[in-house]
Protein backbone atom coordinates (compact mmCIF):
# COMPACT_ATOMS: atom_id res chain seq x y z
CA UNK A 1 0.00 0.00 0.00
CA UNK A 2 1.62 3.21 -0.89
CA UNK A 3 0.98 5.75 1.76
CA UNK A 4 2.44 9.54 2.79
CA UNK A 5 2.94 10.72 5.58
CA UNK A 6 1.19 14.14 6.35
CA UNK A 7 1.28 16.85 9.20
CA UNK A 8 -1.73 15.36 10.69
CA UNK A 9 -0.93 11.38 9.56
CA UNK A 10 2.39 9.92 10.50
CA UNK A 11 3.62 6.65 9.25
CA UNK A 12 6.67 5.68 10.95
CA UNK A 13 8.85 4.17 8.29
CA UNK A 14 8.20 7.26 5.68
CA UNK A 15 8.69 9.64 8.42
CA UNK A 16 11.66 11.45 9.95
CA UNK A 17 12.76 14.15 7.75
CA UNK A 18 15.53 16.12 9.04
CA UNK A 19 14.16 19.32 6.67
CA UNK A 20 10.66 19.03 8.31
CA UNK A 21 9.50 22.01 10.89
CA UNK A 22 9.59 19.10 13.62
CA UNK A 23 12.87 18.25 12.75
CA UNK A 24 13.83 14.10 12.89
CA UNK A 25 12.57 13.06 16.35
CA UNK A 26 8.83 13.65 15.72
CA UNK A 27 8.12 9.86 15.15
CA UNK A 28 10.76 9.31 18.62
CA UNK A 29 8.06 11.77 20.56
CA UNK A 30 5.06 9.08 19.76
CA UNK A 31 6.89 6.81 20.51
CA UNK A 32 7.53 8.12 23.72
CA UNK A 33 3.91 8.93 24.94
CA UNK A 34 2.90 5.06 23.85
CA UNK A 35 5.75 4.02 26.14
CA UNK A 36 4.54 5.94 28.84
CA UNK A 37 0.89 4.95 28.28
CA UNK A 38 2.10 1.56 28.49
CA UNK A 39 3.54 1.85 31.88
CA UNK A 40 0.99 3.56 33.40
CA UNK A 41 -2.32 1.71 31.39
CA UNK A 42 -5.15 -0.55 33.82
CA UNK A 43 -5.05 -4.19 32.51
CA UNK A 44 -7.70 -5.34 30.30
CA UNK A 45 -9.55 -3.78 27.39
CA UNK A 46 -8.00 -1.27 25.78
CA UNK A 47 -8.85 1.52 23.28
CA UNK A 48 -6.75 3.46 21.11
CA UNK A 49 -8.38 6.58 20.19
CA UNK A 50 -7.41 8.28 16.84
CA UNK A 51 -4.84 5.05 16.44
CA UNK A 52 -3.48 6.91 13.03
CA UNK A 53 -1.30 4.19 11.35
CA UNK A 54 -1.58 1.38 14.45
CA UNK A 55 2.48 1.82 15.46
CA UNK A 56 1.08 2.62 18.86
CA UNK A 57 -1.36 0.03 19.03
CA UNK A 58 1.23 -2.53 18.35
CA UNK A 59 4.09 -1.24 20.62
CA UNK A 60 1.33 -1.66 23.29
CA UNK A 61 0.41 -5.20 22.19
CA UNK A 62 4.21 -6.37 21.75
CA UNK A 63 5.81 -4.59 24.85
CA UNK A 64 3.20 -4.22 27.63
CA UNK A 65 1.16 -7.10 26.21
CA UNK A 66 0.94 -8.52 30.20
CA UNK A 67 -2.65 -8.19 31.29
CA UNK A 68 -3.90 -6.84 28.01
CA UNK A 69 -7.19 -8.64 26.83
CA UNK A 70 -7.90 -6.90 23.94
CA UNK A 71 -6.81 -3.29 22.30
CA UNK A 72 -9.31 -1.98 19.77
CA UNK A 73 -7.77 0.94 17.87
CA UNK A 74 -9.95 2.89 16.37
CA UNK A 75 -9.53 5.61 13.43
CA UNK A 76 -11.40 7.43 10.86
CA UNK A 77 -9.14 7.26 8.25
CA UNK A 78 -10.04 3.90 6.01
CA UNK A 79 -6.63 4.50 4.77
CA UNK A 80 -5.16 4.30 7.47
CA UNK A 81 -6.88 1.80 9.32
CA UNK A 82 -6.09 -0.92 6.25
CA UNK A 83 -2.11 0.20 6.35
CA UNK A 84 -2.31 -0.68 10.09
CA UNK A 85 -3.83 -4.03 9.33
CA UNK A 86 -1.17 -4.89 6.93
CA UNK A 87 1.92 -3.36 8.82
CA UNK A 88 0.97 -4.01 12.49
CA UNK A 89 -1.07 -6.77 12.72
CA UNK A 90 -1.35 -8.78 16.36
CA UNK A 91 -3.79 -10.75 17.82
CA UNK A 92 -4.87 -8.60 20.27
CA UNK A 93 -5.42 -5.80 18.24
CA UNK A 94 -8.33 -5.31 16.51
CA UNK A 95 -8.52 -2.25 14.11
CA UNK A 96 -11.56 -0.19 13.71
CA UNK A 97 -12.41 2.30 10.94
CA UNK A 98 -15.19 4.51 12.45
CA UNK A 99 -15.92 7.34 13.79
CA UNK A 100 -14.60 7.60 17.82
CA UNK A 101 -17.88 9.78 18.41
CA UNK A 102 -20.40 7.31 17.53
CA UNK A 103 -18.22 4.21 18.65
CA UNK A 104 -19.73 1.89 21.66
CA UNK A 105 -17.69 -0.92 22.67
CA UNK A 106 -19.77 -3.84 23.91
CA UNK A 107 -17.28 -4.28 26.67
CA UNK A 108 -15.92 -1.57 28.60
CA UNK A 109 -12.66 -0.52 28.67
CA UNK A 110 -10.55 -0.65 31.45
CA UNK A 111 -8.00 2.39 29.91
CA UNK A 112 -8.60 4.86 27.16
CA UNK A 113 -5.64 6.03 25.60
CA UNK A 114 -6.19 9.29 23.16
CA UNK A 115 -2.92 11.05 22.50
CA UNK A 116 -2.73 13.87 20.23
CA UNK A 117 -6.67 14.20 19.84
CA UNK A 118 -7.94 16.34 21.75
CA UNK A 119 -6.75 19.54 20.02
CA UNK A 120 -8.24 18.15 16.56
CA UNK A 121 -11.71 18.76 18.23
CA UNK A 122 -14.74 20.92 17.86
CA UNK A 123 -16.20 20.19 21.07
CA UNK A 124 -13.16 17.90 23.32
CA UNK A 125 -15.73 18.16 26.48
CA UNK A 126 -18.04 15.67 24.18
CA UNK A 127 -15.46 13.34 23.37
CA UNK A 128 -14.05 13.16 26.87
CA UNK A 129 -17.98 12.31 28.46
CA UNK A 130 -18.54 10.17 26.03
CA UNK A 131 -15.40 7.69 26.21
CA UNK A 132 -15.30 7.84 30.16
CA UNK A 133 -18.72 6.65 30.12
CA UNK A 134 -17.23 3.74 28.46
CA UNK A 135 -14.58 3.24 31.52
CA UNK A 136 -14.95 0.83 34.35
CA UNK A 137 -14.68 2.42 37.42
CA UNK A 138 -11.10 2.34 38.55
CA UNK A 139 -10.00 2.87 34.82
CA UNK A 140 -7.51 5.54 33.10
CA UNK A 141 -8.34 7.82 30.58
CA UNK A 142 -4.45 8.73 29.33
CA UNK A 143 -4.29 11.82 26.76
CA UNK A 144 -1.92 14.15 25.64
CA UNK A 145 -1.79 17.76 23.70
CA UNK A 146 0.45 19.57 22.85
CA UNK A 147 0.25 23.16 25.09
CA UNK A 148 1.83 25.39 23.65
CA UNK A 149 -0.20 27.58 20.13
CA UNK A 150 -0.52 25.25 17.45
CA UNK A 151 -3.38 26.97 16.05
CA UNK A 152 -1.68 29.67 13.90
CA UNK A 153 0.49 27.19 11.95
CA UNK A 154 -1.66 23.95 11.78
CA UNK A 155 -4.85 24.62 10.20
CA UNK A 156 -6.05 20.94 11.67
CA UNK A 157 -6.09 22.05 15.02
CA UNK A 158 -9.50 23.74 16.52
CA UNK A 159 -7.98 24.30 20.50
CA UNK A 160 -4.82 25.81 21.84
CA UNK A 161 -4.43 24.54 25.32
CA UNK A 162 -2.66 25.56 28.58
CA UNK A 163 -1.65 22.80 30.81
CA UNK A 164 -4.33 24.03 33.04
CA UNK A 165 -6.99 24.03 30.57
CA UNK A 166 -6.42 20.97 29.04
CA UNK A 167 -6.19 18.96 32.42
CA UNK A 168 -9.55 20.95 33.35
CA UNK A 169 -11.53 19.13 30.55
CA UNK A 170 -10.58 15.83 31.83
CA UNK A 171 -11.25 17.24 35.40
CA UNK A 172 -14.86 18.42 35.20
CA UNK A 173 -15.43 14.74 33.63
CA UNK A 174 -15.32 13.57 37.37
CA UNK A 175 -11.82 12.08 36.78
CA UNK A 176 -8.70 12.66 38.82
CA UNK A 177 -5.43 13.40 37.71
CA UNK A 178 -2.84 10.93 38.77
CA UNK A 179 0.79 12.06 37.17
CA UNK A 180 1.35 13.81 34.39
CA UNK A 181 4.83 14.06 32.27
CA UNK A 182 5.73 16.92 29.77
CA UNK A 183 7.95 16.59 26.22
CA UNK A 184 9.46 19.46 24.70
CA UNK A 185 10.23 19.63 20.79
CA UNK A 186 12.34 22.31 18.61
CA UNK A 187 11.44 23.73 15.62
CA UNK A 188 12.98 25.01 12.73
CA UNK A 189 10.65 28.56 12.29
CA UNK A 190 11.83 29.30 8.62
CA UNK A 191 9.70 26.05 7.81
CA UNK A 192 6.45 28.20 8.59
CA UNK A 193 7.56 30.58 5.61
CA UNK A 194 8.82 28.77 2.45
CA UNK A 195 6.60 28.71 -0.65
CA UNK A 196 7.25 25.65 -1.35
CA UNK A 197 6.84 22.93 1.39
CA UNK A 198 7.25 19.56 1.21
CA UNK A 199 6.81 15.88 2.86
CA UNK A 200 4.57 16.47 6.88
CA UNK A 201 5.62 20.37 5.89
CA UNK A 202 2.93 20.44 3.38
CA UNK A 203 0.30 20.51 5.90
CA UNK A 204 1.59 23.65 7.46
CA UNK A 205 -0.97 26.84 7.29
CA UNK A 206 -0.29 28.65 4.01
CA UNK A 207 -0.78 32.80 4.28
CA UNK A 208 -0.04 32.85 8.13
CA UNK A 209 0.55 36.73 7.96
CA UNK A 210 -3.23 37.09 6.84
CA UNK A 211 -4.41 34.53 9.66
CA UNK A 212 -2.97 37.08 11.99
CA UNK A 213 -4.30 39.90 11.01
CA UNK A 214 -8.09 38.07 11.04
CA UNK A 215 -6.86 36.64 14.29
CA UNK A 216 -4.66 38.70 16.68
CA UNK A 217 -4.91 37.34 19.59
CA UNK A 218 -3.01 34.13 18.54
CA UNK A 219 -0.36 36.03 17.32
CA UNK A 220 -0.12 37.53 20.73
CA UNK A 221 -0.05 33.77 22.08
CA UNK A 222 2.87 32.62 19.59
CA UNK A 223 4.67 35.67 20.61
CA UNK A 224 4.75 34.99 24.50
CA UNK A 225 5.51 31.73 23.62
CA UNK A 226 8.44 32.79 21.62
CA UNK A 227 9.44 34.93 24.12
CA UNK A 228 8.88 32.28 27.49
CA UNK A 229 10.21 29.17 25.61
CA UNK A 230 11.71 30.04 22.28
CA UNK A 231 11.23 27.91 19.28
CA UNK A 232 10.00 24.60 20.93
CA UNK A 233 7.22 22.80 21.14
CA UNK A 234 5.84 21.06 24.45
CA UNK A 235 3.47 18.33 24.73
CA UNK A 236 1.62 17.28 28.07
CA UNK A 237 0.98 13.79 28.64
CA UNK A 238 -1.48 13.45 31.79
CA UNK A 239 -3.06 9.88 33.38
CA UNK A 240 -6.54 10.79 34.90
CA UNK A 241 -8.31 7.82 36.94
CA UNK A 242 -12.48 7.47 37.21
CA UNK A 243 -13.29 7.16 40.39
CA UNK A 244 -14.97 4.41 42.09
CA UNK A 245 -18.40 5.07 43.75
CA UNK A 246 -18.62 2.59 46.90
CA UNK A 247 -21.61 1.91 48.55
CA UNK A 248 -22.39 1.68 52.51
CA UNK A 249 -24.03 -1.29 54.23
CA UNK A 250 -27.62 0.18 54.27
CA UNK A 251 -28.31 -2.38 57.05
CA UNK A 252 -26.21 0.24 59.41
CA UNK A 253 -27.48 3.57 58.06
CA UNK A 254 -30.41 5.27 59.11
CA UNK A 255 -33.09 6.87 56.53
CA UNK A 256 -30.85 11.07 57.21
CA UNK A 257 -27.51 9.13 56.51
CA UNK A 258 -26.04 9.00 53.02
CA UNK A 259 -26.20 5.50 51.46
CA UNK A 260 -23.18 5.96 49.72
CA UNK A 261 -19.70 7.81 49.72
CA UNK A 262 -16.75 8.40 47.34
CA UNK A 263 -13.50 6.58 47.05
CA UNK A 264 -10.39 6.68 45.01
CA UNK A 265 -8.81 3.37 43.19
CA UNK A 266 -4.98 3.95 43.40
CA UNK A 267 -2.51 1.23 41.65
CA UNK A 268 0.74 1.33 41.56
CA UNK A 269 2.28 3.79 39.40
CA UNK A 270 5.34 4.65 37.40
CA UNK A 271 5.78 7.72 38.57
CA UNK A 272 5.92 8.87 42.62
CA UNK A 273 3.10 11.22 42.71
CA UNK A 274 0.89 12.90 40.38
CA UNK A 275 3.57 16.72 41.27
CA UNK A 276 6.00 13.78 39.12
CA UNK A 277 6.99 15.55 35.56
CA UNK A 278 9.67 14.37 33.63
CA UNK A 279 10.78 15.75 30.32
CA UNK A 280 12.08 14.23 27.71
CA UNK A 281 14.84 16.21 25.75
Amino acid sequence: MIVDSSLERIYPDISGNENEIGGTDTVQLHLERYHFAGKNLIPGHIADVACGAGYGSYLLATQYKNGIETITAIDNSRTAIEYAKEKYKDPLINFVNADAMTYQASTPFSTVISLETIEHLAEPEKFIRFFTSQLISGGRFIASAPVTPSMDANPYHFQDFTVSSFKNLFLKSGLTEVSSTTQKQSYNPFGLFKKKKQGRNKGIRQGLGKYYLKHPGKLLLRLQSLFKDGFTNKYLIVIFEKKIIVYSDLSQTDSSSDIFTTAYFFTPLILTSSSTSTTFL
